[in-house]
């Protein structure tokens, strides 16, 4: 309780997660240490009377085919993709538990389901990075050290909706400020992109001027991921701005400014 005690406001960022290998390696970890930070951070604000609460869902808590786009209202409709439902159902426990803590206690809890971030400061450790930053450090230290192809997990033919991290936190202040009621609201750009349409778009950014070649043994992962994010314009008033092309080039410019010379090529 110490760590929220006096606080009028506690923003619940914290989380435990990874990408498709990652979590196909620590499935329990995942499911586990996620849903015991919600439950515990909870349960302390609870009980110290801290006045607003932001839980800080996930997109992979939608079922594996969700119809396009993900509408909060079909959260329910079927069972996340397995690679990575250990997490997605964690976060999706905190809903239940946000939407049970305001029924019984009156507590002002609210709870937000971003879509895929990055930007500047991501993670990009090779063994627990999301797609954008393994990319970006793949095709970086290829280019680096003249390696002429970058093999990539899967078909290519998955789809993703990705948003810049200040928008992110742009939404979630807003919905801080604004927003009150118990229902999840959806934090995204409103548009998709195919892995293989990604990884061209880094590749090029990047200066790699080899082959891009893909293993389709490896998994996909969901099949395609979009936001309507209708009703976080509606509620409070949030619309991204940073479209991919200037989201990616501000990303990898930080990384190469502040990571690529630190690290050794994988």
């Amino acid at each position: 309780m110490e760590v929220v005690k006096g606080m009028d406001l506690v923003i619940h960022l914290a989380a435990k997660v990874g990408g498709i290998g990652y979590n196909q390696k620590y499935p329990a970890e995942l499911f586990r240490d996620n849903i015991l930070m919600g439950v515990n951070m909870i349960e302390a604000a609870r009980r110290a009377s801290v006045k607003k609460f932001v839980q800080i869902g996930t997109v992979c808590a939608y079922p594996k085919f969700a119809k396009i786009p993900f509408r909060e209202e079909e959260l329910w409709d079927g069972y996340p993709e397995e690679t990575n439902a250990p997490y997605g159902i964690a976060k999706k426990a905190l809903l239940v538990m946000s939407q049970a803590y305001r029924t019984q206690y009156g507590m002002n809890i609210i709870y937000l389901l971003p879509v895929n971030l990055y930007g500047p400061r991501d993670n990009f450790d090779p063994q627990s990075s999301h797609v954008i930053p393994a990319l970006i450090r793949r095709y970086v230290e290829a280019t680096a050290s003249n390696i002429p192809q970058v093999t990539l997990w899967g078909t290519g033919n998955a789809s993703r909706e990705f948003l810049y991290v200040k928008d992110a936190a742009e939404g979630i202040l807003l919905a801080a400020e604004r927003y009150d009621e118990p229902e999840p609201v959806n934090l995204g750009f409103g548009n998709e992109i195919r892995i293989k349409e990604l990884a061209a778009m880094i590749a090029k950014d990047t200066g790699f001027k080899g082959k891009t070649l893909w293993d389709p043994s490896k998994p996909d992962g969901q099949p395609r991921r979009c936001l309507d994010t209708t009703k976080a314009y509606e509620k409070f008033g949030f619309r991204a701005t940073t479209d991919l092309p200037m989201g990616l080039k501000e990303t990898i410019k930080w990384y190469t400014d502040n990571v690529n010379s630190t690290v050794t090529p994988s």
